[in-house]
């Protein structure tokens, strides 16, 4: 098995391919929202499915960008805290952890 180092160095370090999720909250969901758009297929003309299907993908474009700038600032916070605690410097954590975007 290789290190964590070894992994990003060969670009196989990608946690939004690896998570897996069993939450049965999470999967009903899913299934809802399945059987919602096959509805809304059914129910409307392919141009109006098509005009939804635009505004899911910009959707999750947006979404997407949150969830990186969410693990971002998390991992930042982390290797923040870390760093304060292996140093027992105060404040870098909090230097660490703010986004560029902030």
């Amino acid at each position: 098995m290789r290190s964590l180092l070894e992994e990003l160095y060969h670009g196989d370090l990608r946690p939004i391919e690896k998570r897996i999720l069993r939450d049965a909250t999470y999967l009903q969901m899913n299934q809802k929202i399945s059987e919602a758009l096959e509805t809304w297929r059914k129910q409307h003309s392919e141009e109006e499915f098509a005009k939804l299907e635009e505004l899911l993908d910009l959707y999750a474009q947006t979404h997407t960008m949150e969830l990186t700038s969410t693990f971002t600032y998390g991992f930042r916070l982390g290797a923040g805290i870390m760093t304060e605690v292996l140093t027992g410097k105060d404040e870098l954590a909090r230097k660490l952890g703010t986004c560029p975007e902030d």
